[in-house]
């Protein structure tokens, strides 16, 4: 397995205050095929940061970058509704990896996999999955699968 870690920092200054700035900051790290040719390593090397820069100009703008061409059809589950006030928990670690193994067996991009995610359900990318949005997904990733 190759190891492919991401990262992208961007400083802004605070309005209003001198001499004074925030950091934003996301890393990423994933686990490659050894059989991925060097083109297919550069372009998931492009597909990881950008997905990292993206989530950290979300985080400062608070809206998601336009993706890239958007899959053709709907997952089978859709998005659960959150109550009003009740905050819904992060999609776990082992969630995201098992749909990034449920993809790559697929041969879908992370980009196609993010446009999809943005598309059905409402966010910036695979990371900001809750963990009924990331359920919901990994069920529709299983059925493809199948078929």
């Amino acid at each position: 397995m190759l190891k492919l870690s991401a990262s992208y920092s961007k400083k802004v200054p605070v309005p209003g205050q001198e001499f004074s700035s925030q950091s934003y900051h996301a890393a990423v790290e994933l686990e490659l095929p050894d059989a991925l040719q060097p083109g297919e390593v550069q372009e998931r090397m492009r597909q990881t940061f950008a997905l990292v820069r993206q989530a950290v100009e979300t985080e400062l703008h608070g809206q998601a970058a336009p993706t890239a061409a958007q899959p053709a059809a709907p997952p089978a589950a859709p998005a659960a509704a959150v109550p009003v006030g009740r905050p819904a928990e992060q999609a776990s670690a082992k969630q995201l990896r098992f749909i990034r193994d449920l993809a790559e067996r697929q041969d879908l991009s992370l980009s196609q996999l993010n446009a999809e995610v943005h598309q059905y359900f409402g966010v910036a990318d695979l990371y900001a999955l809750d963990r009924k949005q990331a359920s919901a997904l990994v069920d529709e990733l299983k059925l493809r699968a199948a078929a």
